[in-house]
């Protein structure tokens, strides 16, 4: 078929796009081009993240209204027509807000996930809990709240930014709820501890544990030994199929209890899988922040789970507010961001003091020389001298976060130019992948190994080689191909890891990546201090813009 639609979107459409919605509409023989151009858009907004396409308000969002649109209500119709509806190829919803268009996986999960959470929920679990207020004592009350909300429900949404005290609230639950099984006569508790990635779930399970042995012998011998592992190995990968698990609706998971960390970093299909795995008489707590970034793939099931089952009057939302790890002025600028008001995040930069600073340029190489050479020398010293433990905890001392990985503004361009500098610096040259100092992040799990995707690690001299300290382990340079130098990574990367100090670099205002989330999300990496470079218009736009992902989880939960 000629498809003059397809071709007029060409900037905005991949050939991918192109082919797969020419493809499916020859399978059915719908010949309307308008049809395919709305199946296009459909796979195009899955690269972006969302789960389907508005037509209503699509040509708002892209703001190029020169385009050759087509009329929404005819547009819809077409679609509403097609034999991909016919035949469930493609999926419409439409309501008062939007009317969205769904290739057919996307639909369904989202209704099985909106399903399975309304089944957990409305399965009943004992509630009587004589340990609760002795285990979350005076001063604990917010925690002591969420955790009464978790021992009502058996899918408990658990929300709040850094340091607010998730980590405490699962594991004191734990220990109520092992102390509940024990009056009650029932074995010990099987639970599971998972997240997104093995990084996620290795400070998930050492956070756990740390705040389990400040609890009475008895408490922590009512609980099993407690293990942590990616959502992917949990439900164990089949190796015939890189989607499917071995864990299923017909092979569910063996746990009482199963704890997610870094929810907002799961995607909607790694969502269904979990959800259709997990018994209907478990105990399912989903914890993140939904403030930050979403998942790398489609969905932002975290946020959806809040919008929607915040709005029914039958279910209530684990919340906590008060956050314990920063300063106060980053706390503010955080706020700041998250609730949107551009004024006052300018304000809270512009004061500045101990723990915010805030460089106003477009072109800061100066200000970022004597930022990043310094531990970078420092940590070429503690490598020379074969001190992996100094090395690694120079590296945790400090963060540059971008949010590109390529140009000006990119990762790739600033740690070349830390290694140009430290050239300078000492005048040895660095010739090789490998050199004494280099920092590295680890970018595939390596399960044999107990290697993780965002594990860091330095190279430091052993003899006459480099070896890699990560964590406790030490591995030969030249057998580790899954690394990345990490003189500056990307924001996305730096998701659930903190630094004492963060340098945030914004890259200019038209950036498509500079998004509120983006923002938020880097700012809350920092412990003690926070340096944001950008202009004043950067600043701006990433508070002003959102991440918008096309969803309806929220709206099918909400009724």
């Amino acid at each position: 078929m000629t498809a003059p639609t397809l071709d007029a979107f060409s900037e905005l459409l991949e050939p991918a796009d192109v082919h797969v919605a020419q493809r499916l509409c020859t399978l059915t023989d719908e010949p309307d081009p308008n049809v395919a151009l709305a199946v296009a858009f459909a796979v195009r907004a899955l690269r972006a993240g969302s789960v389907c396409v508005d037509l209503r308000s699509l040509a708002e969002q892209i703001g190029q209204p020169e385009l050759p649109w087509p009329a929404t209500q005819d547009w819809l119709t077409a679609v509403k027509a097609s034999p991909l509806v016919n035949q469930q190829v493609v999926h419409v919803r439409s309501d008062a807000d939007a009317d969205l268009i769904y290739l057919d996986r996307y639909w369904r999960e989202e209704q099985q996930v909106r399903d399975d959470v309304l089944a957990l929920l409305a399965s009943r679990q004992p509630t009587a809990a004589p340990g609760l207020e002795r285990l979350f004592p005076m001063g604990w009350e917010e925690q002591r709240r969420a955790a009464d909300i978790a021992l009502a429900q058996s899918l408990t949404v658990l929300t709040g930014g850094p340091g607010t005290g998730k980590t405490t609230t699962v594991a004191r639950l734990l220990a109520v709820l092992a102390e509940q099984a024990a009056l009650a006569g029932r074995p010990q508790l099987r639970i599971a501890l998972a997240a997104p990635t093995g990084k996620a779930a290795a400070r998930l399970l050492e956070a756990v544990r740390s705040e389990l042995g400040a609890l009475d012998a008895q408490d922590r011998d009512r609980l099993p030994a407690l293990t942590a592992s990616t959502l992917h190995r949990l439900l164990r990968p089949r190796p015939d199929s890189g989607s499917r698990f071995r864990h299923h609706r017909e092979n569910r998971l063996p746990h009482d209890v199963i704890v997610v960390d870094e929810t907002s970093m799961v995607s909607l299909t790694l969502m269904a899988r979990l959800l259709e795995a997990v018994r209907p008489d478990s105990r399912l707590v989903l914890a993140g922040d939904p403030d930050q970034l979403a998942s790398v793939e489609a969905g932002a099931v975290l946020a959806d789970l809040v919008d929607g089952l915040g709005a029914r009057k039958d279910v209530r939302i684990a919340a906590l507010h008060t956050s314990h790890r920063f300063g106060v002025r980053i706390g503010e600028l955080a706020a700041a961001i998250r609730d949107g008001d551009a004024e006052r995040t300018v304000q809270v930069l512009r004061d500045g003091g101990d723990h915010v600073e805030w460089v106003d340029a477009d072109a800061p190489g100066e200000r970022l020389r004597d930022v990043l050479l310094p531990p970078a020398l420092r940590l070429r010293e503690a490598a020379i001298l074969g001190d992996a433990q100094a090395a690694l905890n120079t590296l945790d001392e400090h963060r540059l976060l971008c949010a590109h990985r390529r140009g000006p503004f990119g990762i790739g361009h600033w740690n070349r130019q830390v290694e140009r500098w430290l050239t300078d610096a000492t005048g040895e040259p660095i010739w090789a992948d490998w050199y004494a100092g280099r920092p590295v992040l680890v970018t595939a799990n390596d399960y044999g190994r107990k290697l993780y995707n965002g594990d860091t690690g330095v190279a430091v001299v052993r003899g006459e080689g480099l070896r890699v300290a990560i964590g406790e382990q030490e591995f030969a340079a030249g057998r580790l191909a899954e690394v990345d130098t990490m003189h500056a990574m990307t924001i996305h990367k730096s998701q659930g890891s903190q630094a004492d100090e963060v340098t945030v670099l914004l890259p200019q205002q038209e950036s498509r990546l500079l998004t509120r989330e983006l923002f938020y999300t880097a700012v809350t990496r920092a412990k003690k201090r926070v340096r944001v470079v950008g202009t004043e218009a950067s600043v701006r736009a990433a508070v002003g813009r959102r991440a918008a992902r096309a969803s309806g989880l929220a709206r099918r939960l909400a009724v």
